[in-house]
């Protein structure tokens, strides 16, 4: 059965990367290919369009990986 969302708990890379405290959302690619726990987006629209994460998913992974994190 598919996961339920509240449109509001969706981030787009900007918002992850405000959250792991980046100050480049494109560094976000970068956390995808260097951490194989990375969350998986929510949604993926596809190669070069919208990716979006669950806001819960990038919260509980940069609690788990704590101070380790480095751009």
């Amino acid at each position: 059965m598919a996961r339920m969302a509240d449109l509001d708990d969706l981030l787009d890379s900007r918002g992850v990367a405000e959250i792991l405290g980046l100050t480049q959302h494109q560094s976000v690619s970068v956390y995808r290919r260097r951490y194989r726990d990375f969350p998986v987006p929510a949604i993926d629209m596809g190669s070069g369009r919208c990716l979006l994460w669950l806001r819960s998913d990038v919260v509980e992974w940069a609690a788990r990986r704590g101070p380790t994190l480095s751009a």
